[in-house]
């Protein structure tokens, strides 16, 4: 993609949301929009300015979405090009060399696109294989070029393999650079062995922002009679029998996520088997459960998002509270509720209200632990949006 000629694609925006870009927020909506050049073409690369400040960064536009803009930063003399974009990933990519021994972790968040200030650009890598996702209409015009300023980069990181996760496919994966990119791969998670289903698996494959509160769970499993609630793969499941579960449960209505699961737990030597895997829409099983007066020690519930936008707020925190009185009533004397939300309209805030003493019972729990994601999903200290996860242990006082 040619470089743009600043002169005429200078977008103006208002005071208020300059501001804001000038505090590090990635975004600008299209009503802080004062003057931009007629038809610009969707992933333009423009100059954004005020009508006192000529130069704020660049940022790629978009014709369709209520992010108008989304900001890469820079400088005047240098518009933003696809290498310019390789190069502010590659700092993300310099900070994950310090972060992980890829002797006992190799899979991990390499680029967490605003979150590391490269807006739109997602890598996770498995092992050698790199997932690439881009976010926006406006940057999937940029894809292969940047992936081509990328592919030397990640090569020298030990990875032979680059797929970009194509939305135009349903979300399928298509390889781009090395070896056919494989249905599954195994990888390592704080020695814990995954496998990873890359075909058919939902975001890249995993949820790797969960690495470190699936090591959490291995410290409170020991012992204990663990239910995994939406458990999806396994990544719970697996990681509290390692840490000496006596029997864990797994419960999520798509079967097929079961085998997965059962995978994982042979590649670390442990027998499914001696397991539970259920198959059941979640509230119709904690609500048999509590009928039989089940019991277990330690539970795990993370749902998929309740709440895809503003709208369906209220909603989602009346399904969180439904879900979260239901948990209470299945937990035993003294047990653990491990409480998770991965929506970014739920603040930490709120979802700790859906787990209230009206909620789960006046006197019964106190919080010991939040936690948000891990140190690979950073975000800008002024863009909220940004720290989506919450995980929440609570402990019945017994």
């Amino acid at each position: 993609m040619a470089r743009p000629d600043p002169r005429s694609t200078r977008v103006e925006i208002d005071p208020k949301a300059a501001r804001a870009v000038l505090r590090g927020h990635p975004w600008i909506w299209r009503e802080a929009i004062r003057k931009a050049p007629a038809g610009l073409p969707d992933g333009t690369a423009v100059l954004v300015c005020t009508r006192d400040q000529p130069f704020l960064g660049w940022a790629l536009w978009d014709h369709e979405s209520p992010i108008a803009l989304r900001m890469y930063g820079g400088t005047q003399d240098r518009p933003l090009d696809a290498e310019g974009i390789a190069q502010s990933a590659e700092h993300a990519l310099a900070l994950r060399d310090r972060m992980f021994d890829l002797q006992s972790t190799d899979a991990f968040r390499l680029c967490n696109g605003e979150g590391d200030r490269v807006p739109g650009l997602v890598i996770d890598r498995y092992g050698p294989v790199a997932v690439v996702r881009f976010d926006g209409s406006a940057i999937l015009r940029w894809s292969e070029a940047i992936v081509e300023a990328l592919t030397p980069r990640l090569r020298s990181r030990g990875i032979d393999c680059v797929a970009v996760r194509d939305p135009g496919r349903g979300g399928g994966m298509r390889g781009v650079v090395g070896r056919k990119v494989p249905s599954t791969v195994d990888v390592r998670e704080h020695g814990m062995r995954m496998q990873v289903d890359l075909e058919h698996g939902q975001k890249t494959g995993a949820f790797l922002d969960q690495r470190e509160n699936r090591r959490r769970v291995r410290g409170l499993s020991h012992g204990a009679r663990v239910l995994n609630l939406f458990s999806y793969a396994g990544g719970f499941s697996c990681a509290a029998a390692i840490g000496g579960a006596l029997e864990v449960t797994s419960v999520d209505i798509a079967h097929g996520a079961h085998g997965t699961a059962h995978k994982t737990f042979s590649l670390n030597g442990l027998d499914p088997a001696q397991h539970l895997f259920v198959t059941s829409d979640v509230f119709s099983f904690l609500e048999r459960a509590a009928s039989r007066r089940e019991r277990w020690d330690l539970v795990i519930s993370d749902p998929p998002s309740f709440a895809h936008n503003e709208r369906t707020l209220t909603k989602a925190l009346g399904a969180y509270r439904k879900l979260h009185a239901a948990c209470s009533k299945v937990l035993g004397p003294s047990g653990a509720l491990c409480a998770s939300s991965c929506s970014s309209h739920v603040d930490h805030e709120a979802f700790l209200q859906t787990l209230d003493d009206e909620t789960l019972g006046a006197g019964r729990f106190v919080v010991s632990e939040v936690w948000g994601q891990p140190e690979d999903h950073p975000s800008p200290p002024c863009f909220p949006e940004g720290r989506y996860l919450k995980f929440v242990v609570l402990r019945d006082r017994g």
